[in-house]
């Protein structure tokens, strides 16, 4: 189970964050809803240890996830924003990956690529913003991790694409148990897959 207690978090004089508490269930997909500047990527990169919170705390089963490599090994946080090596291409990240998640499903992984139509020995550099989210989604769903954070994964991605990536979050959810954090901007885009869903506005939690 994740929870957070009093979650703050400021910029300089931007409240980005307001002490949000909330409990999201092992094995359920919870989705975070907000405008722009709402504050949800600013959560999710403090669930994800990246940040380190003004105030409160972030537990994942009992124990603090920032500077907690135990606990990080545990989930899989897909940015936004995707960030690849310089000329490398999905067959040498996926062997850093690899030697991160012990449980990392090599045989799973190029099936997706097939999927997905992308070349495993072409550099990244040279997909497209949409291909780079597919990669990015990819090495989430086969890294076999407990937790997937995924902030705004559907954006860039047509329809079709969308719906197989739900289909990959929640087989995952339902087959290994495994949990999901979602973010977006839309309420459309996530309630037909949420077992739980909160919105969140200027930093705040409005309802969940």
């Amino acid at each position: 189970m994740i929870e957070t207690s009093g979650l703050t978090k400021r910029f300089d004089d931007i409240l980005a964050v307001d002490h949000i508490s909330a409990k999201i269930r092992d094995g359920s997909v919870f989705g975070l809803i907000g405008t722009n500047g709402a504050g949800k990527s600013t959560f999710l990169r403090m669930v994800s240890g990246i940040l380190k919170p003004d105030e409160g705390e972030v537990l994942i089963n009992g124990e603090n996830v920032y500077e907690n490599p135990a606990v990080k090994s545990r989930f899989f946080y897909i940015s936004d924003d995707q960030y690849f090596f310089a000329n490398g291409t999905p067959l040498e990240l996926m062997k850093f990956y690899k030697s991160i998640y012990p449980a990392f499903d090599e045989p799973r992984f190029f099936h997706l690529l097939q999927s997905f139509d992308l070349d495993k020995k072409r550099k990244i550099s040279t997909f497209s913003k949409g291909m780079k989210k597919q990669l990015s989604i990819i090495y989430g769903i086969c890294a076999g991790t407990d937790y997937i954070f995924c902030d705004e994964t559907f954006d860039g991605l047509d329809p079709v694409m969308r719906n197989f990536v739900k289909k990959l979050i929640c087989d995952d959810v339902l087959e290994r148990g495994a949990s999901a954090i979602i973010t977006s901007h839309s309420l459309r885009e996530l309630e037909d897959i949420c077992d739980q869903l909160a919105l969140l506005h200027k930093g705040g939690l409005v309802l969940e």
